[in-house]
């Protein structure tokens, strides 16, 4: 799911369907409104960086048009292109708001009741997390699983703003409702001084992991939830296997959670490294994944077996810190890199407390949602939050109180029939984005909602680049692992993946890929073979 800190800089990108609409999306002289007279939040004046993407004449590339720095002394309305149509804002691009944005897309409507969509997200790129694991095997290009917001969305209606989400200022609870196509909802604040009214707004803001549990955490531990994590820690084994190339020298991992994001990891980076490292993975429980279904859990104890993964179960990390010169005596000379130490303390009686070292601390464990911080500092927050963070919604996923704002994935606190939370996974937001675009198509247009009712199809994991596990529901004990799994869990994704142009460009990829894999094989494979009888005539 996506990350509410949608830019470290004041700037607005927007990418649009056409060159026509730059008049209406970014006029000459910006409009402002007499109640808010400032373009930034704390009403200093600031340098607006504004980069602007064009689509071209065919909906195009999103290639770069201009770049214009100026200084804004109050604030910008966004504006619509239609103020007679329904005004949809999505606040995350993730599984849950992009898609969500596609089906609105995808239904029908009359020509006076299709909405405006103002998709906005912290990065240019859509990013298909539970892929994530691939670009560290190198399995995948990053194209193929991050793919350009301004590629997904050439053909549609839907405007995109790359821009971090400030303040939520609802309205929908005051009683003004009027008609469903003009009631103005609420406005959303955003960093760089944009302020977007709407009429429906759609929360899809993702977690963003949770680091500051543990002391030094913050500091030395690198999260993996978003591609930023991704790129940084391929970038760290990357320095750490060149630096130590030919020496004699293992190099430590550490991976914080043996939840699935956890146990993936582990089997990832334990089969990149081979025989050159080691990898611990710590859990407070005493299983991996302990909601998993006993198959996909029995296969991933036998890879990480087979990969010497060390697991140290029933042990919470106390802190990490960096490791002092005598602590770490044991580092070739030459080997400049930073070392950490983690101390374990047991979760129970009968144990050791533990200190392990390690070249890289990896976090899967914890997420808090970012609705808590968008809120006036003076004005009480009107949305009900449970004490994760999360959205409180009813049955159709619109948030209690407010009938005009859907929430969704992490950021919604739907529970299931026994009462329980349903879990943060893509498999919860792809079906509930399906939901929420038919039932904001049923609220402008005045028809019944549906109540979301969650259908579990089963769950997948990564084990490596040529293993997997997969436990269907609809086969009660089946487990489909080792290479069978993988293709399965790869064509599932394939399917999965945004639009049918992307999808096809991915498969044709994966379809090469896997073509030149298999001629290499064949070939090294017939090599051995005439290696062999030749050593044999001799």
């Amino acid at each position: 799911m996506s990350h509410i800190a949608l830019s470290a800089s004041p700037s607005l990108v927007a990418f649009h369907r056409g060159a026509k609409q730059w008049s209406t999306l970014f006029p000459s002289n910006w409009r402002s409104s007499g109640t808010n007279p400032s373009l930034f939040a704390n009403s200093n004046r600031k340098r607006l960086q504004l980069r602007f993407f064009a689509s071209g004449k065919n909906g195009g590339n999103g290639g770069v048009v201009d770049e214009i720095s100026e200084t804004v002394k109050a604030h910008a309305n966004f504006v619509w292109p239609d103020n007679k149509k329904p005004r949809v804002c999505i606040l995350g691009g993730g599984f849950g708001g992009l898609y969500t944005a596609l089906r609105l897309e995808s239904l029908e409507w009359s020509e006076d009741n299709k909405p405006q969509i103002a998709l906005v997200d912290q990065s240019d790129r859509f990013v298909f997390k539970p892929m994530l694991y691939e670009l560290l095997s190198g399995e995948v290009d990053e194209w193929e699983i991050a793919p350009r917001f301004s590629d997904l969305l050439a053909n549609t209606g839907v405007q995109f703003l790359k821009d971090r989400v400030k303040v939520l200022q609802p309205s929908d609870h005051l009683g003004v409702n009027g008609s469903n196509a003009s009631t103005h909802g609420g406005t959303v604040h955003l960093e760089s001084g944009l302020h977007i009214e709407y009429d429906w707004l759609v929360l899809a803001l993702g977690a963003e992991a949770k680091l500051d549990v543990v002391p030094g955490a913050t500091e030395f531990a690198i999260p993996f939830s978003t591609l930023e994590d991704a790129r940084k820690v391929n970038n760290r084994l990357t320095i750490l296997e060149r630096k130590t190339f030919g020496k004699d020298y293992q190099i430590s991992v550490a991976i914080v959670g043996c939840g699935y994001s956890g146990v993936e990891l582990a089997a990832t980076v334990a089969e990149r490294l081979q025989n050159r490292g080691i990898v611990r993975a710590i859990n407070v429980d005493t299983m991996i994944c302990p909601t998993a279904p006993p198959g996909n859990r029995e296969a991933a104890l036998k890879v990480l077996s087979s990969r010497k993964v060390e697991l140290l179960l029933g042990y919470f990390v106390n802190c990490i810190r960096k490791a002092s010169e005598s602590e770490s005596s044991n580092t070739p000379k030459g080997l400049d890199f930073e070392k950490y130490i983690l101390e374990l303390q047991p979760a129970e009686r009968g144990m050791q407390s533990k200190i392990i070292e390690a070249d890289l601390v990896l976090w899967t464990v914890g997420s808090k949602p970012p609705l808590p911080h968008l809120e006036y500092s003076d004005v009480p927050f009107v949305i009900p939050l449970n004490a994760r963070g999360q959205a409180e919604t009813d049955e159709t996923l619109r948030v209690k109180g407010h009938p005009r704002i859907f929430s969704l994935g992490d950021s919604s606190a739907l529970r299931d029939s026994n009462g329980r939370i349903l879990p943060a996974t893509a498999q919860v937001a792809f079906q509930q984005a399906d939901f929420t675009g038919w039932n904001l198509w049923a609220a402008i247009n005045g028809r019944p909602l549906l109540p979301f009712r969650f259908q579990n199809l089963g769950e997948m994991m990564t084990l490596g680049r040529n293993d997997a596990a997969i436990s269907p529901s609809f086969v009660d004990g089946l487990t489909l692992e080792g290479p069978v799994g993988h293709a399965a869990r790869k064509i599932a994704y394939l399917m999965r993946l945004p639009t049918d142009e992307h999808r096809l460009k991915v498969g044709i990829s994966w379809f090469t890929k896997s073509a030149i894999d298999s001629v290499s094989l064949l070939q090294s494979t017939l090599s051995k073979v005439l290696s062999g009888s030749t050593s044999r005539s001799d």
